[in-house]
């Protein structure tokens, strides 16, 4: 039987990882097309990237091709790309408007707040280059995000005015590379005149307290089935990740009520069709639920963790829906019952020294051949310029199963301790929700990073 084309956008590591499996390599032929944003010289791509001539081409090559689905896992733009090359050759796919709303952080909170306005927290919008804008929408402090961003860039809590005109000051080259980033959304943005905030603009929104979690799930034309929640853990007094685990420690009541939240959020922003992940954050002292974002595509990060515990493969997901297939989706319980992805980060702005050797990798690799590690190392203006808007920087993440949490931990002090990342990996905070303990303090969270 002859393998059927699939044109993949702008895939990372995790998605190759994934892609690479002979599950999926003996039945799909994959075509891939764009770059990595965050890997040079790749990323030098994007000074002169088009994003609607990318769409023009990617048409054309996927007619020439006879491609019958398309996917992409790319956060910045390459889920709107890739629903616009779907919708123009007639495949199955979300209605570009509906990501262009969920990932446009203003009108996701619009729909949100018309439709789901108890889980929707206060929020106004104002351009960019109003530096000290004559009145914010609300009273300081606030959370302030740009209205498309990847990994948190410029998001942060802010007290003051003083502290806004601060953080919006930007280099000449970190407003061209800020632009940069910007643009293929404005272009393709362009196309909806319905949408008039373009992504010059910042959202202002009141700080959230409480725990965060992850939902992740899908929609098959219209139908929504929830897959899981993951527990996000920051590193103390940090709006930064220091890990992510499976499944989550939320009792379940509260786990049935942040599913239906996200459940009515992506029905909110009307995304139809496709994998999808919300994030949410739950105060245990007010009860209350916010949800923080939606994101149109698959959680890339998590990938190995659904698999290890639930035998789930988010990615077969992704592909039976771009093909217009009802995916498969009952759990298979597995070995391992506890699976976490662990981020490693710096907050000196010095980068890892030293860097893990062949023979410390290996060593790794022989005593854990199920653990996945990506390594993200950086230097010079790179590193400097995450520092500044992120104030910290992603060395590596480390994605790992276990029998349980306790063998879980076993394992990862091991490999932690061989690659020497001791000093640099942050403390090991108990669950979000340890069983039979009281409610966890809410960690005032103002609002989520971007994963990783």
């Amino acid at each position: 039987m002859a393998k059927r084309r699939i044109l993949v956008l702008f895939a990372q590591e995790w998605d190759r990882l994934a892609l690479a499996d002979p599950r999926l390599a003996d039945r799909y032929a994959f075509v891939h097309a764009g770059f990595d944003l965050f890997r040079f010289p790749q990323n030098v791509r994007l000074l002169a990237f088009d994003a609607r001539r990318f769409v023009e081409r990617m048409v054309r090559l996927a007619r020439r091709l006879g491609i019958a689905g398309v996917v992409s896992p790319h956060e910045q733009f390459g889920t709107l790309i890739a629903a616009e090359v779907a919708r123009r050759l007639g495949l199955a796919g979300p209605d570009p408007r509906a990501v262009l709303r969920t990932q446009h952080k203003y009108y996701a909170r619009v729909a949100m707040a018309a439709a789901i306005p108890q889980w929707t927290p206060r929020f106004g919008v104002f351009r960019f280059d109003e530096r000290r804008p004559a009145r914010l929408p609300l009273p300081f402090p606030v959370f302030v995000k740009p209205v498309k961003a990847t990994f948190s860039v410029l998001a942060r809590r802010i007290d003051s005015s003083d502290e806004l005109a601060r953080h919006l000051r930007l280099a000449p080259f970190e407003r061209f590379v800020g632009e940069r980033l910007i643009k293929p959304f404005d272009d393709l943005l362009a196309a909806y005149p319905e949408f008039t905030i373009d992504a010059h603009h910042l959202v202002a929104e009141e700080l959230i307290e409480g725990v965060q979690v992850n939902v992740d799930g899908y929609v098959d034309r219209g139908t929504v089935r929830i897959l899981g929640i993951v527990d996000e853990l920051m590193y103390p007094g940090t709006m930064a990740f220091n890990r992510f685990e499976y499944p989550s420690s939320l009792p379940q009541a509260v786990q049935a009520r942040l599913a239906a939240a996200a459940q009515q959020a992506i029905g909110a922003v009307g995304f139809d069709h496709g994998v999808f992940n919300v994030e949410l954050c739950y105060d245990p002292g007010t009860d209350a639920i916010r949800v923080v974002e939606i994101n149109p595509r698959v959680a890339s990060q998590f990938l190995t963790l659904y698999e290890s515990v639930d035998g789930i493969r988010l990615y077969q997901f992704a592909l039976d829906l771009a093909l217009g297939e009802t995916p498969r989706c009952e759990p298979r319980p597995q070995p391992d019952r506890y699976a976490a992805s662990f981020v490693f980060r710096k907050f000196d702005g010095r980068p890892v020294r030293p860097v893990p050797d062949r023979a410390q990798r290996a060593r790794v690799a022989e005593r854990h051949p199920d653990a996945r590690l990506m390594l993200y190392l950086k230097h010079g203006a790179g590193l400097a310029r995450e520092m500044k808007w992120l104030g910290s920087h992603r060395f590596a993440v480390l994605n790992l199963a276990g029998r349980d949490r306790a063998d879980l931990y076993t394992r990862y002090r091991d490999i932690r301790d061989t690659l020497g990342f001791t000093r640099h990996a942050g403390p090991e905070p108990a669950p979000l929700w340890a069983p039979g303990t009281a409610a966890p303090e809410p960690s005032n969270l103002p609002a989520a990073a971007d994963r990783g």
